[in-house]
C-alpha cells in the first residue's frame, strides 16, 4: 500500500512541535505493516540544508506564481519529498513566522502551493509511484482533499488529521480567487467559514476520513467547549471520525541509548539516573536536588496552562521542590517565569527558547514533568516523561487523560499508576496534584514503582500504526 503524507514540518528535518514528531515517526512505524509512506513537506532553508543527495523528480513552472521543484531524498530509511521554491520558503525565521515573530503574510499561498503539489502527485504520481491514500496533517495541508476532489484523483481516499483544532488556517475572502478553485467551493459545504476562508474546514469537509490524535480529544471536539467553532461540522461527520492516540519514536526517545543524555539508564537500573539529576541541577544552577525537580518543556501559552503554573511558583518552592522550565511563547508569561527565577535563585530556573538536547536532559534528570494544559489533543511530552521515568502530572483532558493512569488509591494498590491527573485547570486543583506528587516522592519505594510502571508502558507507535494501517485498508476496500 502506497501512502503520501503531507505535513508542514517533519522531524528530523524541521520541528516546532509535536506535529513534526508524529509526521516523522509514522513512516517507519507503518513500514512494519506493509505501508510505503512518502512524506511531502516545504523546502525551508533549514530543510534543504539537511537533505542527502537530493534528486529532482518533478518540476512546476508556475505554482501560484512561483517555480518549484520536488526533490527526493532518503534519510534514515524515510523517503522525503521536498517542495523547493525559494520564492515561497527561502525565508528567515521559522516555518510560519518571520524573524520578528509575525506570521508570513502569504502563508495562505505557501501552504496552498504545498497542497496543490500534493494533489498533482496524487493525480500523476512520481516515476510510476502513485499513492493509494493521501494523508494530510493540520490546516497547512487542509487544501489537499479540496484540490484532489476537483481533479483526476477525486476517487483517491484521503485522511485529514487534526493535531490541534484551534489552528484553522483562516484567511480573508479576498484570497479565494487566487486559490485556483471553482467558485462553488467557496460555500458552507466547502471552504467558507463565517465569510472567510478556512483551510482546515475545507479539509474536514472533503476528506474521506478524519482522525484526531487521541480518542478523548475526538469526543471533546464534538462539543462547543473544545470544537473551536467546528463542532457542528465534526458532529455532522462523526461516522468518519477516528481517535488514534499518538506514539513516540522509541529509538529516538530511549534513555538507554539516547546520545543527548549524558548518563544512560533503564527501568531496571534507575540508580544511574541520579547522575542526570545532578547534571540538570548544574545546568540550571539549582541548589541541590533534595526535593523533587519539577520540569516543564512547553510552549508558554494560555492553552498549556502556564498562567496557572506561574501563580504557584512560590508554593512549589515552599513545598521543598525545584522548578525548571524550557519554552517560549507569551511574553507576559516569559517575564513572570523570569521574575520567579530572580525571586528564587537556586530553586527556579528558566531557559527561554527551544533546545532539543536540553529537553532530553530535562526528561532524563527531572522527577516530575508538568503538563497543565487546558486542552491537549494528545501531547507527547508526557509520553517522553513515561519513557524516561519523569513522572507526569497532567490535566485530565484529551490525550493526557488517555495516556496517564492516575495514582489514586485503587490504581496504586493494583500497581498500575503512572502519574497524577487533576481537573479542572485551576491553581487549587494543580496545587493539590503537586502536593500528591511531593508526598509520593518522599517515599522512595512508591516513587520507584511509579517510575518503573511508566517506563514499562508501551508508548511506541506499534498499536497506533496498526490502527492507521487498518484504517487505510478499510478506505481502500470501500473505494473498490
Amino acid at each position: 500500500m502506497k501512502v503520501l503524507s503531507v505535513a508542514s514540518e517533519v522531524y528530523p528535518l524541521i520541528k516546532t512541535g509535536g506535529l513534526a514528531d508524529v509526521a516523522g515517526a509514522l513512516p517507519a512505524a507503518l513500514g512494519a505493516h506493509g505501508v510505503d509512506m512518502r512524506v511531502l513537506l516545504p523546502g525551508y532553508k533549514q530543510v534543504l540544508a539537511k537533505l542527502k543527495k537530493p534528486s529532482a523528480v518533478l518540476e512546476f513552472a508556475d505554482l501560484f506564481g512561483s517555480s518549484a521543484t520536488v526533490l527526493a531524498s532518503k534519510i534514515d530509511g524515510v523517503q522525503f519529498l521536498v517542495l523547493d521554491s525559494p520564492d515561497l520558503y527561502d525565508r528567515d525565521g521559522g516555518p510560519y513566522t518571520g524573524a520578528t515573530g509575525a506570521d508570513h503574510p502569504d502563508n495562505w499561498r505557501r501552504f496552498a502551493a504545498l497542497s496543490r503539489a500534493a494533489a498533482i502527485i496524487a493525480e500523476d504520481g512520481l516515476g510510476g509511484w502513485i499513492p493509494d491514500i493521501v494523508h494530510a496533517h493540520d490546516w497547512q495541508a487542509g487544501l489537499v482533499p479540496v484540490y484532489m476532489k476537483q481533479g483526476k484523483a477525486a476517487a483517491t481516499p484521503t485522511v485529514m488529521t487534526i493535531h490541534n483544532i484551534a489552528f484553522q488556517g483562516q484567511f480573508g475572502p479576498d484570497i479565494f480567487p487566487q486559490l485556483e478553485l471553482p467558485q462553488s467551493v467557496f460555500s458552507v459545504d466547502g471552504l467558507e467559514y463565517y465569510g472567510d476562508v478556512s483551510f482546515l474546514k475545507g479539509g474536514l469537509q472533503m476528506a474521506t476520513a478524519i482522525t484526531t490524535v487521541s480518542p478523548t480529544y475526538a469526543q471533546e471536539i464534538r462539543t462547543p467547549a473544545f470544537g473551536m467553532g467546528l463542532d457542528g461540522l465534526i458532529n455532522a461527520r462523526a461516522d468518519a471520525l477516528h481517535g488514534i492516540v499518538n506514539g513516540i519514536d522509541s529509538q529516538v526517545w530511549d534513555p538507554a541509548i539516547d546520545p543527548l543524555v549524558p548518563f544512560h539508564y533503564s527501568h531496571s537500573k534507575l540508580k544511574k539516573r541520579q547522575s542526570n539529576r545532578e547534571a540538570l541541577a548544574e545546568r540550571f544552577g539549582l541548589a541541590g536536588t533534595d526535593g523533587p525537580v519539577f520540569t516543564v518543556v512547553s510552549r508558554l501559552t494560555w492553552q498549556k496552562g502556564i498562567d496557572v503554573l506561574t501563580e504557584l511558583v512560590d508554593d512549589i518552592v515552599a513545598m521543598g521542590a525545584k522548578l525548571v522550565v524550557l519554552g517560549s511563547g507569551d511574553q507576559a508569561l516569559e517575564a513572570a517565569l523570569e521574575a520567579a527565577t530572580a525571586r528564587h535563585p537556586g530553586h527556579v530556573g528558566v531557559v527561554i527558547g527551544y533546545d532539543e538536547p536540553l529537553s532530553h536532559l530535562m526528561q532524563a534528570g527531572g522527577d516530575v514533568i508538568l503538563v497543565p494544559s487546558r486542552f491537549e489533543p494528545c501531547g507527547l511530552t508526557q509520553l517522553y516523561g513515561l519513557r524516561y521515568g519523569n513522572v507526569p502530572v497532567v490535566a485530565r483532558t484529551g490525550g493526557l487523560a488517555d495516556t496517564i493512569i492516575d495514582a489514586n488509591e485503587a490504581a496504586s494498590a493494583a500497581r498500575v499508576a503512572t502519574g497524577f491527573q487533576f481537573s479542572p485547570v485551576t491553581p487549587d486543583a494543580l496545587r493539590e496534584a503537586l502536593r500528591r506528587a511531593v508526598r509520593a516522592f518522599a517515599d522512595p519505594k512508591v516513587w520507584a514503582r511509579l517510575q518503573n510502571q511508566g517506563m514499562k508502558a508501551d508508548v511506541s507507535w506499534d498499536r497506533s500504526a496498526l490502527r492507521y494501517a487498518d484504517l487505510y485498508a478499510e478506505l481502500l476496500a470501500n473505494k473498490e
